[in-house]
Formats: C-alpha cells, structure tokens, sequence
C-alpha cells in the first residue's frame, strides 16, 4: 500500500508543481493542513488521496451528479461527519452532500421502508451492521466486494486498505462477501470508579465481608456484591448516595437495544463462536447445519431464547435494577440514563457504551480529576455463570455504510465516494480523536492515540487489547432484524413491571420471534430464509454440552476479581485477562 501512496504522492506533486493548478487543490490543501490533522499519513499521501476522490468526482459530475443524501443515527461520530467532513468533501469535489442525522429507531425504519419499496430513500446509509443477516437475506442491499471489483472499481479509492478495518468480520455475509464498510465502532465494556475501588478503607471492608479483594469483576457474582456493597454498606460518599449499579427500564424501543445488544451472551446463553455463537447466537436463535437456515429461538425448537440462562439474565437485570440502582432508573430510557455515571454517584456499571467516553471526561464534572484525567475506568465485562470460553463476550456497535443494489448507479457511486472519504486514512484518525469510534487499526495503534490514552479511561487500551475479538455486534443468525428487534422491548417491559415473571416473558418473546420467522418461511427470502424445526419436548435439547444450556445447580458461584492494573499487564503481554 506505501507503494501506491508513493505513486500517488508523486502524481499530486508533479500536479501541485506544474503551472496550471488542480481544481480543488488550495481547498484539499487547506483541509490538510488544518483539520485533518493529526493523520497516519503524511502530508502529501492525504493531498495524493484527495487528489484522487478530487478526479474520481469529476467523472461523476460530468454526468450530471451536483448533490448526494446520506443518513444516519445521531452520535458524536457523525456529528463530525455531518458538520465537518460533509463540508470538506463538497469543497475537496465539488460534490455536496446532505448528511442527514436522524434517532437510530428512525434510520432502521426509512431503511426498512426503502427495502419493501424496492427505492431508496437516501443514496447511502450509514446503518448497524446487526442487519447484516437481513441484508444477506432479502438480496436488495448492494455486495461491496463484487461492486468494488466490478462496476465500483473505478471510484474504489486504491489507499481504502480494508485489511486496516478492524470490522470487516462483522459486515461480511455468510457468502465471504462484505455488505457494509465500518464508519464507527463502540462496544459495550463494564464501567467503575477506579478512585472509590482505590481507596484502603473501602478495599479493607470488603474484603473482611465477601473474603476476596475489591476489583474488577470478573463474574456476575462479583458484580453483584460489589453492587449490594457500595449501595447498602458504603450507602454515602462525600455526603452524597452512591449506588453500586445503573441501568434503563421504560417501557421503550431502547429498552430493545438493552438485551439484543448481547446481554444474554454475557450471562452465557449462546453456543461457542467468534464473532457469534455457532449453531445458536446470543439472541438464541438456531441455525441449521447450513449455518445461515433459521430453525427456531424457543428451547423447543432447539433455540436459547427462553433457556434457562436466557431467564437467568432477564433474572438478574431486573433484581440489580430495582435493589441497586437509583429508584429514577426503571423509568429511563438509554438516552436518559447514559448522562447519570457522570454526575458521580454511581461506582459500577456493568453495561456501560463506549460512545460515552467522550462526555464522560469533560473536565469540571464529578468524575474527571483536575488534570483532566478521569477518575473512572472501563474494562471487559464480567461473565454470567453459564459462560465458557470461547463464547462472545459481548457487544460492540458497528455502524457501517450499506447502498441499496438497484439505486442509481451514479448517486450510488458519489455516495461511496463520500463513504470512503470519512472513512479515510487521510481523515479516519482525527474522526477517531472527535468521536472515540476508532475502525482503524493504524489509527489504534498510532502515537495520537497513545498520547490521549490517559485521558481515555482505557478505551485505547482494550483496543489495543486480544480481548477485543469477543466484543461482536448481532450476527447472521438473525433473519430480519427491524421484525424481530421490536419484539424484546415490549416482553422485556412485562418484566420490569411485574406483569410477568422473568420465565413467562422470555416464554412469550420465544414464541414471538418464532411466530415472525415462521412468517418469513412462508412468504420466503432471496436466501436462506427460515425453516423451522418441529416443537419437541425442551428435555430432547436442554444439554451441558452445547445450547440451550442445562439450568445450573448454583448459578452464584464464588466472586472473583483481579487488579485493574493486572488486567493491563495482561493485555500488553496479548492475553485476554
């Protein structure tokens, strides 16, 4: 690749001297010189990039292409896009874009909408790569790597690098082919008070009630008594409540996102495999022996989705929220509740986003030191009783582009021109430093990057870490993610408020995806729509050798915790923990 950028370089600088200038050359120039720094590549490898989308847009502007639209959910990352890189690139090329930024709900809703009208609304989107069995499926979203091949060669920026993507693996369909390149990527890490964990008196009483050291947790158990300590023992500090958990519960779309985003995995419901439990994932959703066949989600059809580890983890998020939470938060949304760890009053969050790093060390809040340095850290989450290695981890959100395969070819093409550049490495390292989203792994790895680090609670850390791998956003299993995803919510909900018990609700929610994809087989899919198994008795699949796993006969085994700074130890030597 340093060859091509060589080739490049050469060719934007026999262009940068030659008396006629380039047009687009003083505003590629401005850009590099400004807010694209800092960046992996050298000054004249950006103005060598820019200089080829510079060209690439020209050939799409003399056919008539003045103005792109894009979407996508409102975070920080695409903030920056839309305000930012949305305007550098119509300046660079003279192509304008419109970068809309909308609720994520809203954004899987118009795409939704767009595939059952066979038109896109947007020329391109930037959505989850959880819909990435969706888009395989239904055969109406565009297959980059033939398009890049074939009829995109030509607007495929040669400097794309996709071996430097850290999230390939996640937008690549069951076929090997990649439907969506990665924009941003966060995941979902346990959060704590690294200065309250610190302290010997804390450490002492601890200690002398549970018998092991105050730590990370490295098991729900030790979650949990960390949780009843801080709330019930320690009660107060600096005169103020201190709870040893947060979490949402509102009857919500996000309540959704709160056990789809691999809740059940980390309590150990799904079967081995990276990036997702093979032959069952973490929605506990089965697949035939074809590894793309959906057969069924209940325990009676030799899914996970009502196991007993799944009743487990609906168990234990419902009890830490009502016994160690603050009352307020059975009534929030993910939105409402994200801000709350910040107001320094909570010591541990075990499903806590990355995304939030960025407001979480603002100096001048209860939780960032005087220095700027933040008084929290993250790290990986701990596993539930029923987890085994091997297994995913948890979740990591990646937003990622997807174009509509029968859109027009030239929009289509601007559009992908407009994702490559964001996506850059001309670009990609100080979208990294505004939105803590990183996709790079030069980026990761690079000296900006260390710099920050202390500021960063950890982030650059495990993105630097193996543990990494085992953090995967919603796989292949799932046949039609908007139809499915919108059933947890509401059966989830009749949990919290008691309606249900934790068994009945995941009884019914089981029966409900069941329903849908019983649905999808009959009206049928371009591939490897649902077939389902026949409902036999749970006994036939309940097993201690693969999913649905066996209810245990002690699901709280010993706490377990280790030393933050052991934890880094371990990560630097390319061990997981």
């Amino acid at each position: 690749m340093k060859m091509r950028y060589t080739a490049l370089a050469l060719a934007a600088a026999c262009a940068l001297g030659s008396t006629t200038a380039w047009s687009g050359e003083a505003e590629a120039k401005k850009w590099v010189e400004g807010e694209f720094q800092p960046s992996t590549l050298s000054k004249d490898q950006q103005l060598a990039e820019m200089k080829w989308f510079i060209d690439a847009a020209a050939k799409l502007k003399a056919k008539g292409v003045k103005e792109i639209s894009v979407v996508s959910e409102t975070i920080t990352t695409h903030e920056y896009e839309s305000k930012t890189l949305a305007k550098a690139f119509s300046e660079i090329t003279g192509i304008t874009v419109k970068h809309d930024l909308i609720q994520e709900g809203d954004v899987v809703e118009k795409l939704q909408t767009s595939m059952q009208s066979g038109k896109s609304i947007y020329d391109g989107w930037i959505s989850d790569s959880d819909l990435i069995g969706t888009h395989y499926r239904y055969g109406k979203i565009m297959n980059l790597t033939d398009y890049m091949a074939g009829a995109g060669k030509e607007f495929t920026n040669p400097g794309l690098d996709l071996k430097d993507f850290i999230g390939t693996s996640f937008t690549t369909a069951p076929d090997g082919k990649l439907y969506q390149l990665p924009d941003q990527q966060f995941a979902n890490l346990y959060w704590f008070r690294a200065d309250l964990f610190a302290r010997k008196d804390l450490q002492d009483k601890f200690k002398a009630k549970y018998g092991y050291e105050l730590g990370v947790p490295l098991n729900w158990s030790a979650y949990e008594d960390i949780a009843e300590f801080f709330t019930n023992d320690v009660k107060t500090i600096d005169g103020k409540p201190i709870y040893g958990h947060m979490d949402y519960g509102k009857k919500d779309p996000s309540l959704g996102w709160r056990f789809t985003d691999a809740w059940l995995s980390m309590a150990g419901t799904a079967d081995k495999g990276i990036p997702n439990g093979m032959p069952v994932d973490e929605w506990g959703i089965r697949v035939a022996d074809d590894k793309c066949t959906p057969v069924g989600a209940s325990v009676e059809r030799g899914g996970a989705t009502n196991s007993p580890a799944a009743v487990y983890a609906l168990t234990k998020y419902v009890d830490w929220m009502k016994k160690y939470a603050p009352k307020e938060a059975t009534g929030m949304t993910f939105g409402e509740a994200g801000p709350v760890p910040a107001q320094g009053q909570i010591a541990q969050q075990i499903f806590w986003y990355t995304a939030f790093t960025a407001d979480m060390t603002k100096k001048g809040l209860p939780v960032v030191n005087a220095d700027g340095t933040p008084k929290w850290r993250m790290a990986p989450g701990p596993n539930g009783p029923y987890w085994k290695q091997g297994m995913q981890n948890g979740y990591q959100d990646v937003g990622s582009w997807t174009f509509f395969k029968d859109h027009d070819a030239n929009r289509t093409a601007a559009a992908w021109l407009y994702a490559q550049f964001i996506t850059a490495k001309t670009t990609s390292l100080k979208k990294t430093i505004v939105g803590l989203t990183p996709i790079r792994e030069s980026d990761i790895q690079s000296k900006a990057m260390t710099d920050l680090a202390p500021k960063l609670g950890g982030l650059v850390e495990f993105y630097r870490s193996p543990a990494r791998v085992a953090w995967t956003p919603t796989g292949t299993n799932v046949p039609d993610y908007p139809k499915l995803a919108q059933l947890w919510w509401k059966n989830v909900a009749q949990a919290v408020t008691g309606e249900k018990t934790p068994q009945g609700a995941m009884d019914n929610l089981a029966k409900e995806m069941d329903d849908v994809m019983a649905r999808l087989e009959r009206a049928g899919m371009a591939k490897c729509a649902p077939k389902l198994n026949k409902k036999e008795d749970a006994k036939k699949w309940l097993s201690d050798k693969a999913a649905p796993w066996a209810k245990l006969a002690n699901e709280k085994p010993k706490g377990e915790t280790i030393a933050y700074d052991k934890l880094l130890g371990a990560w630097k030597e390319g061990r997981v923990r």
